[in-house]
């Protein structure tokens, strides 16, 4: 019992070696997921604003709520627009009794023009204080129009749909256009875009190995991406790479892509955070299980099993893209090189163990 409870140890030359699960390192078709930090943004960000002064005396919706196009979502107190309206309404009739009195004006110089009694003179002036009267009530009528579309103003409905924002102001606040803060954004979540970046060297990679006569091209070529979100989960829904920057940014030097996942329950959401995962297809790789591995003063290390059974610790080399569990390496190991994967705290170099050869970490 006391045996069992205990890890095995390795033979230091008295008793039997003991056993150690032994993986042979071999070179094989990989798919590597290579990552990439990722902001997310709606399809569509509408910041609402204020187009009139006022206070604002109903809000119809709440923060995270969803919305339609078109539906109500704020109503403001603006009487001005009211009284600019009966104004309006007033200067209307003036104008209209003005150009009535001055078409009457026109209507009687007429015949006395014909019976040369008045000069024609006189008839172009008529004409012309009915033309400025005209023009006055064409004026008021503006106004008028001016009026009703500022009381419009006062109901803001959603001009898409999409998810409620944070609400800053609460009913009473005096808002106008120029206030530094919206109402509220109204974000279409429908589709979500996650934006992530290649430096310059990945970038010409990426335009080497895919074929295309332009990036476009290159870029449908490209497999569905994944998303691991903030808590490790991975989204379910697949992303498809659609459009990159065409200009390489001075400053941090990599090249801006957009990728876009579908969001039919409304997961995601603008202004988040992921982890972007592109699939690479490698024919050839040495793949090595990351359990086997250590650290030793920041190097990565392995045990490696000679023909008599004795380990040798050995520092490995590995890419920073991953293939499920296991790591691929580029120097410190060949094909046919047996490492122990598990129980490596109990090793040190030169101790014989009897190796027991395992698959994808299981015992044959």
């Amino acid at each position: 019992m006391a045996s069992c409870s205990n890890p095995p140890e390795a033979n230091n030359g008295a008793g039997q070696p003991q056993e150690y699960p032994v993986y042979a390192v071999q070179n094989s078709q990989a798919t590597l997921l290579a990552s990439y930090p990722a902001s997310l943004e709606g399809e569509q960000n509408v910041e609402i604003r204020p187009k009139v002064d006022g206070y604002i005396s109903q809000i119809y919706v709440d923060e995270g709520a969803t919305v339609k196009k078109g539906q109500l979502l704020f109503k403001i107190d603006a009487p001005q627009y009211q009284q600019e309206v009966i104004t309006a309404n007033a200067s209307i009739k003036s104008a209209e009794a003005e150009v009535n009195a001055a078409k009457l004006q026109v209507a009687n110089i007429t015949p006395l023009v014909k019976k040369e009694i008045v000069t024609g003179t006189a008839l172009q002036n008529a004409q012309y204080n009915l033309q400025a009267k005209e023009a006055q009530l064409a004026q008021a009528r503006a106004t008028l129009a001016n009026a009703k579309t500022n009381i419009g103003y006062t109901t803001i409905v959603s001009p898409a749909a999409g998810v409620v924002g944070k609400l800053p102001n609460k009913p009473g606040s005096l808002v106008s256009p120029s206030s530094p803060v919206p109402l509220t954004t109204v974000s279409n979540i429908q589709k979500i875009y996650a934006y992530f970046s290649f430096d310059e060297k990945q970038f010409l990679e990426f335009s080497a190995k895919y074929p295309g006569k332009s990036i476009s091209e290159k870029i449908k070529q490209l497999p569905a991406v994944s998303l691991v979100l903030s808590d490790g989960m991975v989204y379910p829904e697949k992303g498809r790479i659609e459009t990159v920057n065409g200009l390489i940014d001075n400053q941090t030097g990599s090249v801006s892509f957009r990728a876009t996942f579908p969001n039919p329950l409304g997961t995601l959401r603008s202004g988040g955070s992921a982890t972007l995962q592109i699939p690479v297809s490698i024919a050839s790789a040495l793949l090595l299980p990351q359990k086997a591995t250590f650290e030793v003063q920041g190097r990565k290390m392995v045990y490696v099993v000679n023909e008599k059974g004795m380990v040798k610790g050995k520092e490995v080399q590995v890419m920073d893209l991953f293939a499920g569990n296991d790591y691929v390496v580029k120097d410190g190991l060949k094909a046919g090189d047996r490492v122990v994967t598990d129980g490596m705290g109990n090793l040190k170099d030169s101790v014989t163990i009897k190796p027991v050869p395992v698959t994808n970490g299981s015992a044959h």
